[in-house]
């Protein structure tokens, strides 16, 4: 079969591979039929991911049909429509029972798929604790409605939901990428009184007013003023960092209130700085990722409710065999791309 592989240090290569089997008895093995990329595929491949095993097929964003199932599978069965969760997850341990999965225990617990073992951008991918990492898609939802539940929308569902919010909130978010828009949607559902987005790219910031008109738009060199004058208390009541560029952690605390909750969703190239004494008397919460990504059945009920649809976000569409030329597109933002969705054939 054709999958991505992370070769080395700045390069990945579409490469023949058997196709995966069951290891365990509660693997399954899915045929993909429908994947993405995400923005930690690019982290991957510019060694911001130091767990990352060269070698790997690369992908952790898919839904697909269920093609074999190990012997202790009880959830799924071959010929059910599901999709992927990018954690790898037991179920069992302290971790898990508390539902924090991105810290399972097991060797590899947390982000695997597509990291330290084999992921999605293939035309198989085997998946270990498929009773955990599997969700049946409704009949009623297509593959593009639940290709992003699995992690950039069970991301914003997990941050929106840790970060306490309220109705009479002012939420900042920062950064309208993929990561930022499901944050985004997930965070409408909680009803605050205000929501400002920070964006930079002028093509992002016109999908925000076209899409979510009722949404406040500023840009990062106006933010803290903007976020002052549109706050009931002296800044945001809750700040949500999904940009991870050089100075949007700096930005986050700088326009969140005393006493807020400051949620990084980000990763970074780089390690951040935590001023203690320039933030002294501000007594902000932070709370830090990843991901615990063990929403996916709500998320689905979600969305064929209605409530969440992210089906806007997908404004390309590849084969996989042209998945290089995708990754070229993704990684350069070019021609106003938000999310790619990668086709087996």
């Amino acid at each position: 079969m054709k999958a991505l592989t992370y070769i080395e240090h700045g390069k990945f290569a579409l490469l023949d591979k058997p196709k995966p089997e069951i290891l365990d008895p509660r693997d399954a093995v899915v045929r993909v039929t429908l994947g993405s990329i995400c923005t930690s595929d690019l982290h991957i491949k510019h060694g911001s991911v130091p767990r990352a095993v060269p070698g790997i097929t690369v992908g952790h964003e898919m839904v697909g049909v269920v093609e074999s199932v190990g012997s202790a599978v009880t959830t799924v069965k071959p010929g059910d429509r599901v999709t992927v969760n990018v954690e790898t997850f037991c179920g069992e341990c302290f971790f898990c029972q508390h539902g924090f999965v991105n810290n399972c225990t097991d060797p590899n617990g947390g982000w695997a798929l597509g990291c330290r073992i084999d992921g999605g951008q293939a035309e198989f991918v085997r998946v270990p604790y498929a009773d955990q990492g599997l969700n049946k898609i409704p009949d009623s939802v297509t593959d593009e409605q639940a290709l992003l539940v699995g992690d950039v929308l069970a991301t914003g569902f997990w941050a929106a939901r840790i970060s306490e919010i309220t109705e009479d909130d002012t939420v900042l978010i920062i950064g309208a990428g993929p990561t930022g828009l499901c944050t985004l949607m997930c965070v409408l559902l909680k009803n605050p009184k205000r929501i400002i987005v920070c964006e930079k790219d002028p093509a992002r910031i016109a999908f925000v007013r076209e899409h979510y008109p009722e949404v406040l738009v500023c840009e990062p060199e106006n933010c803290k003023e903007f976020t002052l004058a549109n706050s009931d208390h002296g800044g945001a009541d809750v700040v949500l960092e999904v940009a991870g560029a050089k100075d949007t952690f700096r930005l986050a605390w700088e326009c969140a209130r005393p006493n807020a909750i400051v949620t990084v969703v980000a990763l970074y190239d780089e390690a951040q700085t935590l001023p203690l004494p320039d933030m002294y008397g501000k007594n902000l919460t932070f709370k830090t990722g990843g991901v615990d990504g063990c929403d996916c059945a709500e998320i689905l009920a979600l969305i064929e409710a209605g409530k969440i649809d992210t089906t806007p976000l997908i404004t390309h569409r590849y084969k996989l065999e042209d998945i290089e030329e995708a990754y070229h597109l993704f990684e350069n933002k070019l021609d106003g791309v938000i999310k790619v969705a990668i086709t087996p054939n």
